[in-house]
């Protein structure tokens, strides 16, 4: 599947993008930006990662910098003569848009938390995601310093609310650095470097010098799954990631991700994804065929 990087255009008097979508939503792409995207109008099939979902109106999802992605609405939102009738309001924005260090002080560690997992993409469901959206479609019309005082509110609802799941898995993008707590990084760090062998427990404990029941609490507290879901899961990522690129085959590619035999890693893969790799591979290659 082609991954295109599509990029909005900013005005030159403006430090961020707010944009009303009335064209097709863009296809399979990456951008450096940040997003949050709301579905006004529209649904339909979404991909965000590895991560393949419906739609439907008001669907709000904030993505990573660089983390793949695309909306493709039904069949029902065009009329006879091809036009588009869906609808969405995007804000984007750089990582630097407010200096280089703003998301680094200490005031803004639960934003640039949300940051950082969003690297997986979130999306926001509640009274979380009642109150953003209410302030995206009452704002993306307004002036430029209301436009930027909205993206500030929402900024302080992320920063403060639990309301989300992460979407794409652990092992598609790079997971975040955990800043301030140095034993979860070194586990972390050891783990991408080695989900592709035999990572067990023992490891673990050793590295972060850890006992096993302080380990796993501190590990579900920081990545809000166990130890061996959320290798598994990035093993299944990396997985997603080798169908999409369609570089390998499935044989290849299970002995990639770590997995010892091919029945284990389709049973594993279809266990977390409800497709084995072949339809997940089929479904992501469908889109180039129905959507040209």
């Amino acid at each position: 599947m082609k991954l295109e990087t599509t990029r909005l255009i900013r005005d030159i008097d403006k430090s961020f993008i707010i944009y009303h979508e009335i064209q097709p939503f863009s296809r399979w792409h990456r951008h450096s930006e940040y997003e949050l995207v709301l579905i006004t109008k529209g649904k339909g099939k979404r991909m965000v990662g590895d991560q393949i979902d419906r739609f439907e109106r008001n669907d709000l999802v904030f993505i990573g910098s660089n983390l793949p992605h695309e909306w493709l609405c039904d069949n029902e939102f065009y009329d006879q003569n091809g036009c588009f009738l869906g609808e969405g309001i995007v804000y984007q924005f750089l990582k630097d848009f407010l200096g280089p260090t703003f998301f680094d002080i200490p005031e803004n560690r639960n934003l640039k938390r949300i940051l950082d997992e969003s690297s997986r993409g979130l999306k926001f469901y509640g009274k979380t995601k009642d109150n953003i959206i209410s302030i995206m479609v009452n704002n993306y019309l307004a002036d430029s310093s209301d436009r930027l005082f909205s993206l500030f509110s929402i900024f302080r609802i992320m920063s403060k609310t639990r309301e989300y799941t992460q979407l794409s898995s652990p092992g598609f993008m790079e997971p975040f650095h955990n800043e301030g707590n140095e034993p979860m990084q070194k586990a972390m760090d050891y783990l991408v470097q080695n989900f592709q062998s035999d990572i067990g427990m023992k490891e673990m404990l050793r590295i972060t010098n850890m006992s096993n029941t302080a380990f796993c609490t501190a590990f579900r507290k920081a990545y809000r799954l166990t130890f061996k879901e959320f290798l598994l899961k990035t093993r299944i990522g990396y997985a997603c990631k080798l169908l999409t690129d369609g570089t390998q085959n499935i044989s290849q590619i299970a002995y990639s991700c770590g997995f010892e035999n091919l029945s284990n890693f389709n049973r594993q893969f279809k266990k977390l994804k409800n497709l084995t790799p072949s339809q997940y591979q089929d479904k992501v290659e469908s889109d180039k065929l129905t959507y040209v």
